[in-house]
Formats: structure tokens, sequence, C-alpha cells
């Protein structure tokens, strides 16, 4: 009798300890994604698209035109905004200096500019514009040119560049080329990611 009320005893006792300790499950851990991109104000998400603004004055020789050099000189400003190879600028400037009839000579054009190669500090880029010529009787404006691109700096940049004017009007049309220089400006903040990788890719030959 004894010896199987010690085993009650016991196997009541172990019952007991069971019920108040029960394991404890682990708790679930949460990962933390590791983030191995930046993501800054001037460039798209991951910065794998540069995007920053830009400020350009124009130089332009019109070479098939009569008359002196008031009635030949084309100057313009462009502002716009780098969206990666893809430009996007407003420009506005005169078709020539003359102080007589400057009134139809002032034009605004929007102009769209791809950068189709680049190597170093060298790079080339074609642009497709359309604007519109102010009290022209030929008031219709579209632009084709082309520009060889030198890299001074990570902010400074000189083009050389060649194109095509053409001008329509109601009664009228007529095309005219040019050449010229540019000098640009990017707004590129400093120490930005953006910054440093055109540092890096103007003095690299890859």
């Amino acid at each position: 009798m004894k010896p199987l009320l010690t085993i009650l005893i016991i196997l009541y006792a172990s019952c007991l300890f069971a019920q108040t300790h029960k394991p404890v499950a682990p708790k679930p851990q949460t990962k933390v994604a590791s983030k191995d991109t930046v993501i800054e104000k001037d460039t798209s998400k991951e910065n794998k698209e540069p995007r920053y603004f830009y400020l350009s004055a124009n130089t332009n020789v019109f070479v098939n035109s009569k008359g002196g050099f008031a009635k030949r000189f084309s100057p313009s400003m462009e502002f716009g905004r780098t969206y990666g190879i893809f430009d996007i600028g407003l420009a506005t400037g005169m078709l020539n200096t003359l102080s007589s009839g400057s009134d139809t000579t002032h034009f605004i054009e929007f102009r769209p500019t791809i950068n189709i190669f680049s190597k170093g500090r060298f790079a080339e880029a074609l642009c497709l514009g359309g604007g519109y010529v102010f009290n022209a009787q030929q008031g219709l404006m579209t632009e084709v040119c082309n520009s060889i691109n030198f890299n001074i700096s990570e902010n400074w940049a000189l083009a050389v560049v060649q194109g095509y004017y053409y001008f329509d009007g109601t009664n009228s049309s007529r095309g005219t080329q040019y050449m010229g220089f540019n000098l640009t400006y990017n707004f590129l903040r400093k120490h930005s990611t953006n910054s440093q990788r055109k540092k890096d890719a103007i003095i690299s030959d890859k």
C-alpha cells in the first residue's frame, strides 16, 4: 500500500509542476531590410537617374545670311532640367541684335535634348526645338541641332553647336543655318552622389 501511495503522490506533484511552469515560446525576430543605396533630392529612386537644373548661355551666328555681325548674331539663354541622358529646357533670346525692328526678333522656344554619346570629358547631343517669334510674319520656329560638349568640370561645360532654324508664316517660309558656342552651368549639390558620379565619369576612360 505504501509503495502505491508514494507513486501516486509523485505523479500528482509532477502534474502540478508541469502546469505551473509552462515553457515560453521564443518571440519571433523581425528582420530589418538594409539599404544599399542612398536616396537624394536630386535623383530618382535609388539614384538610378540623375536629376538637376542647368543654365546655358548660347552665342550663335548665322552662316548663310547677308548682312553684318549685328544681323547675324543671335544670343539666347536656356534654363532647364536634366533627367539622366535627357534634358528639357526653355530658351529665350533674339534672332539678331539690330536696334531697329527688334520687336520681330525676340523668341521663346521649348528645347528637348538627348545625349547620344559620351566618352570621358566629351559628349554629343541632339536637340529638336519648337518655338515662336513674337510679332513676326514668320512666327512659327522649329530647330534641329547637334552639339559636341566638353565637360570642363562637374559643374561647367562648353559646347560647339551646329544647327538649322526653320521659320513658317501664313504666306512665306525660310530656313537658315547657324554655328555657335554654349556655356552651361549644372546646379549639382556639393558632395552629392550625382556630383561624384559626374566627376568620376569625366576623368575616366571607360
